[in-house]
């Protein structure tokens, strides 16, 4: 008997290997982690919106040898149990921004008022080191197109806290039950500002975070009345995470959250309830057959809490989420 999800895994696979976009839907059978086989994914965003579950990742590209990231798009998953999964058509590409010349790095999509904002890390073509853009959709699918014409955050913005061309990436995206939107970010250095309703604007200033350790990959989530940012610590990168009674902090630290991901020096990670469970979204290099730590690939394993709150270390499994 011919296993229908391996089938569409390997009939997909020459061609999504190669570096093509997907131009409609694809629809697969996760059979534990890595969940996506047929190409590299990598620094998962994900929302749950209307009884599914969205995962927006980089796409690692593999033309070998080529040892760095290769990113040029962003792909966008969906599925309504966490098995059963969709790959919808490509609904950006790095240089859908026309003020950016590449690089599509790590993002988050978040919903308001019917309409979808997409951050996203990109490097600028006239401003040097990376930027963050973003875009907008009525769909949670796409097509989504550039909301501003031009960059929210650029490098020149963050120089007076870190003189690297890199400290503005990795995007996060919160809004808290009063309305207020807030978006963290960045690498060596955390930031976060205030964002007008309209989500495409800052509304006030940039605020440093003090976080011990921190790398880069902020992600915020709230349960009860903690909030959590979670982060990539050290090189190779341990996930750690920080709790908090406010938004805006301060930030006790409370230790590693997710050990290093086999195969990959990074670790991103994206934190969703869904259907009153828990889950823990990040890549490792599982299905990595070139490239060293630059193919890398989504999993997605439960997330449990202890009593007083903390989240319990993650179990890293092949078998992933049944």
């Amino acid at each position: 008997m011919i296993n229908k999800s391996k089938f569409i895994v390997l009939s997909f696979a020459l061609t999504a290997f190669s570096g093509l976009s997907a131009q409609n839907d694809t629809t697969f059978i996760a059979n534990g982690n890595p969940i996506i086989q047929y190409k590299y994914t990598a620094d998962p965003g994900a929302m749950v919106h209307d009884g599914k579950v969205y995962i927006y990742a980089g796409h690692d590209e593999c033309p070998p040898p080529k040892e760095h990231y290769l990113m040029n798009e962003w792909c966008v998953f969906s599925s309504p149990d966490m098995k059963t999964w969709t790959e919808h058509p490509v609904p950006l590409k790095a240089k859908d921004f026309s003020w950016a010349k590449g690089e599509a790095w790590a993002s988050q999509v978040i919903e308001r008022d019917g309409k979808f904002y997409w951050y996203v890390t990109v490097e600028h073509n006239t401003i040097p080191g990376k930027s963050i853009g973003v875009a907008v959709s009525d769909s949670p699918t796409g097509p989504f197109a550039d909301a501003r014409g031009s960059a929210l955050i650029t490098n020149d913005m963050t120089t007076e806290y870190t003189k690297i061309r890199w400290d503005d990436i990795d995007p996060t995206v919160f809004i808290d039950d009063d309305g207020q939107a807030y978006l963290y970010w960045g690498n060596t250095q955390c930031y976060y500002a205030r964002l007008k309703k309209n989500m495409i604007e800052l509304d006030g200033p940039i605020i440093p975070v003090s976080l011990p350790r921190f790398t880069e990959a902020p992600w915020i989530h709230k349960r009860g009345d903690w909030y959590y940012l979670s982060y990539a610590s050290g090189f190779p990168e341990k996930i750690c995470y920080a709790m908090s009674r406010s938004i805006t902090g301060s930030w006790e630290y409370k230790g590693i959250l997710n050990e290093i991901a086999g195969n990959s020096n990074t670790n991103h990670q994206a934190i969703i309830e869904f259907k009153g469970d828990w889950y823990f979204i990040y890549h490792n290099g599982g299905i990595n057959t070139a490239g060293g730590s630059f193919r890398r690939s989504v999993c997605i394993d439960r997330l449990y809490y202890n009593e007083d709150g903390t989240m319990k270390r993650i179990q890293m499994t092949t078998e992933g989420v049944q």
